[in-house]
């Protein structure tokens, strides 16, 4: 299996991006050291892929047939886009507050921990409908792990397209998002142009 190991902060820093949209509260006290040169129109379409595939955690292949996917859809492709990536289950699982980092909601997925209406599921790219449950498993629920997760997410707003129960560690999918709700700094647009060259 693949895995970016690029430094979180440094690519952050790389792509102009706040580190509070992967969930990590640190900032970078350092500057980019990159001389003031005019970026073009490909690298501006470029970056926000870049961004996107960053935020998202995923790699370019399985990017590429989503934008395959967003563009067969009805509606405008780059929203399509944003859409399926937010209801990937390891995101869903991060927007819950089920875990601090989508890196983390990953791994939870991945370690067989979560079940979705009932059903054990470790795919993290499984794409979640409206009304779909989530939860951790029974057994899992009392680890400590979950504990000092809660206790990191508590404050952290959970959108309106998601209903949350912390005490039980669940929640819901009330309808899949629309854009507006979609709180993440990526201009999908120039995603749209690049990959329609």
């Amino acid at each position: 299996m693949a895995i970016n190991r690029v430094p979180v902060l440094k690519r952050c820093r790389s792509l102009g991006l706040d580190p509070i949209y992967l969930g990590i509260d640190k900032k970078s006290n350092r500057q980019l050291k990159r001389a003031n040169r005019k970026v073009s129109e490909y690298g501006l379409q470029l970056r926000e892929k870049q961004k996107a595939k960053f935020i998202y955690g995923v790699l370019e292949k399985p990017f590429h047939n989503y934008y395959l996917r967003a563009d067969r859809m009805k509606g405008m492709t780059g929203e399509n886009l944003m859409i399926i990536l937010e209801s990937r289950l390891d995101n869903v699982v991060f927007r819950l507050g089920l875990a601090r980092t989508r890196k983390e909601a990953r791994q939870i997925v991945d370690h067989k921990h979560i079940m979705v209406n009932g059903k054990q599921v470790n795919i993290p790219s499984y794409l979640v409908k409206a009304g779909d449950t989530i939860e951790i498993k029974e057994k899992c629920k009392g680890s400590q792990r979950y504990k000092d997760i809660l206790e990191v997410t508590a404050g952290r707003l959970v959108p309106e397209w998601l209903e949350v129960d912390q005490e039980n560690l669940k929640g819901t999918v009330k309808e899949l998002p629309n854009r507006e709700a979609i709180d993440v700094p990526v201009n999908e647009m120039l995603i749209v142009e690049l990959y329609s060259k």
